[in-house]
């Protein structure tokens, strides 16, 4: 396609007639949502000069929803990933206009937590986020939910008992899976080591404890070490990496149970240990992917990202519409599993 797209493009782009399309821009007859929305992300596919004009018309009968969404890290690729995702699964929403807003967490001090979901919840009508699980950020979801807004914790749980409701993995399950690896690949037992990024994730602490269980359980003879906290960061992570394997040249294997993987995959890097360690990150990014490649990480556990965005967004339109006060829950998503042979 040469120069500015035309009517005629957009119609060859979404598979319709240019009836179709010139019925959807005008807005003489009705069209099925389905092939509205189709016309719509051809136009912005191709860069078509109405798709102002389209959004309007494909969206302006719809019931519409403003939810928040507060992240973590916003240089980190998961969270640029989940970002993107969060965005596509509120356009493609079915029946409704959902508008997010999503904002980042840059302190994980109980003050700016509460802070920032209270200004966010003052501008939406539902609130989902990634934070620790403190007891001010307790009180401060008891408090919203009292005003009528739901909020859900995502990957990492909080407020349990008082928050709407959680999406995200089993987490006691990951860790258990982690060890599952290390202990079934290691040639003979010996020294296994986590990270995490705070006691204060409940996500972190529950795949610490189904890391440590696994191993009493069913692989009692390795030692696991002390853990270690990295405050999800790359630099601490890449420091206490290189010390932990100067401390035990006789350790096997370790997982990072929360973020800051770059950092100990730069490590491993720099100390040569492609091969001769058993390590477990979570999340396929491209960071994980290269590692994964060199035989520098044994196991990548990952978030099905795309399905997590359309269960969460389809929950916060649903609480909206029903209201607080329902029994809070959990939504368990099944989880990848990518290895050097299938990257």
């Amino acid at each position: 396609m040469s120069g500015r797209p035309t009517i005629t493009d957009l119609a060859k782009a979404a598979g319709v007639s240019v009836a179709t399309v010139d019925r959807v821009l005008n807005g003489r007859h009705r069209v099925r949502e389905e092939t509205a929305r189709r016309v719509y992300d051809a136009a912005q596919a191709i860069g078509y000069h109405a798709v102002g004009l389209l959004r309007q018309r494909v969206f302006e009968d719809l019931p519409q929803y403003r939810l928040g969404f507060v992240l973590q890290k916003p240089n980190q690729s998961f969270y640029q990933i989940l970002t993107k995702e969060i965005e596509n699964a509120a356009l493609s929403a079915p029946g409704v206009r959902v508008i997010p807003q999503i904002e980042y967490n840059m302190s994980s001090t109980p003050t700016a937590l509460t802070e920032k979901l209270r200004a966010v919840a003052a501008r939406n009508q539902a609130v989902a986020l990634v934070c620790p699980d403190h007891p001010a950020v307790t009180a401060t979801v008891e408090e919203l939910r009292g005003k009528g807004i739901p909020v859900f914790s995502l990957l990492s749980d909080f407020a349990v008992g008082v928050r709407e409701g959680y999406v995200g993995l089993n987490n006691r399950t990951v860790g258990r899976t982690a060890a599952w690896m290390i202990a079934t690949a290691a040639r003979k037992p010996g020294k296994v080591a986590t990270f995490i990024g705070s006691h204060r994730f409940h996500g972190h602490e529950l795949r610490e404890i189904g890391f440590r269980s696994y191993f009493r359980e069913n692989a009692p003879d390795f030692e696991v070490l002390d853990t270690l906290v990295n405050l999800d960061t790359a630099e601490i992570t890449h420091e206490a990496t290189v010390n932990l394997l100067q401390r035990h040249p006789d350790l096997i294997g370790f997982y990072v149970c929360g973020g800051g993987m770059e950092g100990a995959i730069s490590a491993l890097r720099e100390e040569k240990m492609a091969g001769k360690l058993l390590v477990v990150v979570n999340e396929l990014t491209p960071d994980s992917r290269s590692a994964l490649a060199e035989n520098l990480v044994t196991m990548a556990v990952s978030t099905p990202v795309v399905h997590m965005a359309r269960e969460l967004v389809a929950q916060m339109v649903s609480a909206v519409d029903r209201g607080t006060g329902g029994m809070p829950g959990q939504t368990f998503l099944p989880f990848d599993i990518f290895t050097p042979e299938n990257i």
